[in-house]
């Protein structure tokens, strides 16, 4: 059975792209996948800063989320977009976890890692503009990004109380992306 693990690079409590990746989780669980949903609020560090990792090592919240990182297959990660760029949390958390720990290689918990992104924003592109920045921050980390993302507008107004995607070409959308994901690891 295939592992994903799938979050938001948000901590906020009621965050759209937690919600999306929600239902990305849940496609890619009624497709047969073993899925971790995780909160990178549960994952608290300080900024990097090398003079802490060369003094105190990893926080132990970034090896718990590189652990988890290392032991799945692949990852589906939705961000939001600040300014259109990757935020500062998603920034921290990878940078972290990016770090080797002993004699194994930087990246090694992402290096060859399948990962497909997509992006909620309650604006009319959704997140777009974030895409090919993540695309080229997550490459940098060694992952193998799955063609396509999925992006929804509106996100505000695009769940219903159970949670689904209400615009159904913006729910297919997401399908597809996790569906190329699990079909890559084949």
């Amino acid at each position: 059975m295939k592992k994903i693990l799938v979050f938001a690079g948000s901590s906020r409590k009621d965050s759209v792209n937690k919600r999306l990746a929600a239902a990305a989780a849940e496609h890619a669980r009624a497709s047969g996948a073993e899925v971790t949903l995780l909160d990178l609020a549960d994952y608290q560090a300080p900024v990097y800063d090398g003079d802490i990792e060369e003094k105190e090592g990893l926080p132990a919240t970034m090896k718990a989320f590189k652990a988890q990182c290392a032991s799945h297959d692949a990852l589906i990660i939705v961000s939001p977009e600040y300014n259109g760029c990757v935020p500062p949390l998603l920034v921290n958390v990878m940078s972290w976890a990016s770090r080797p720990e002993g004699d194994e290689a930087s990246c090694a918990a992402f290096r060859g890692k399948r990962v497909a992104i997509a992006a909620a924003s309650p604006g009319g592109l959704g997140g777009l503009r974030v895409i090919p920045r993540l695309r080229d921050f997550l490459a940098e980390l060694s992952f193998e990004v799955v063609s396509g993302f999925a992006t929804l507008p509106g996100a505000y107004k695009a769940f219903d109380d159970k949670g689904g995607i209400v615009n159904e070409t913006s729910s297919k959308a997401l399908a597809d992306l996790v569906d190329r994901l699990l079909a890559s690891l084949d």
